[in-house]
Order: structure tokens, then C-alpha cells, then sequence
């Protein structure tokens, strides 16, 4: 087997939870193929980088094996090699949040922000 559709082979190495889910995502122009836009049908080869946007994260993997049917975990991690970049560090530096709908800051809340801010935070 040489070449297979898009939205199978997603489904199949389960970066997506559901074939109709792939077929969605493709056709809402979530999932590339060497940086074009790819339909459900689009076929994929072993050597082809896949971008699929799946749960608000950005997927970059390149296509090792070819395969139709889902296999396992452990098996459909063989079948590419993930190339998504690490997300971002979270910030460092507290942020100061109060509750929502907690109204105006006291004259005391007000100081304790402002003595935050001064400090560098």
C-alpha cells in the first residue's frame, strides 16, 4: 500500500478521535499536505509532512507508514514522526486576578496591586 486518503490515515494513528472528525477538519480547512490544503480524500504517501489543527493544537507530523485500519497506540506512533514544535513556557510572573463579579477593589486591595507592580510583577 502506497498512498492512502487523508482523513483515514488521521483517524488510523489516532490524531483524531473519529473518521468524520478527520473528514471535518479537512474539509474546514484545518489539515494541510506539503503545505496545501488537503480534502478528505487527499492522498498521503510515506515522506508527506501532514499540519492538522486537532483540539486547538497545531499538529505537524511527517508520514513514515501508510496505514488504513486503527491499530493501537504503540503501533500508530511508529507509523510518523511527530515534528510539532514545544508549546510556548507559560508566563513566569504572577498575575494579579480578582473574582469575578467581585466589584471595586478595596482601598487595601488597591495598595497590595500597587505594591505588586512596583516590585516588577
Amino acid at each position: 500500500m502506497e498512498s492512502t486518503r487523508v482523513d483515514r490515515w488521521l483517524w488510523a494513528v489516532r490524531l483524531t478521535k473519529t473518521r468524520s472528525d478527520a473528514a471535518a477538519a479537512c474539509r474546514g480547512g484545518h489539515v494541510r499536505v506539503n503545505d496545501r490544503p488537503a480534502k478528505p480524500a487527499t492522498g498521503v504517501h510515506p515522506g508527506d509532512t501532514v499540519r492538522a489543527r486537532v483540539h486547538d493544537r497545531t499538529r505537524i507530523v511527517e508520514v513514515v507508514r501508510v496505514i488504513e485500519k486503527r491499530v493501537g497506540a504503540p503501533d500508530a506512533a511508529t507509523c510518523y514522526i511527530d515534528r510539532t514544535p514545544a508549546p510556548p513556557p507559560e508566563a513566569l510572573t504572577p498575575v494579579a486576578r480578582r473574582e469575578r463579579g467581585a466589584g471595586r477593589p478595596t482601598k487595601r486591595d488597591r495598595r497590595l496591586l500597587d505594591r505588586l507592580r512596583s516590585q516588577g510583577w
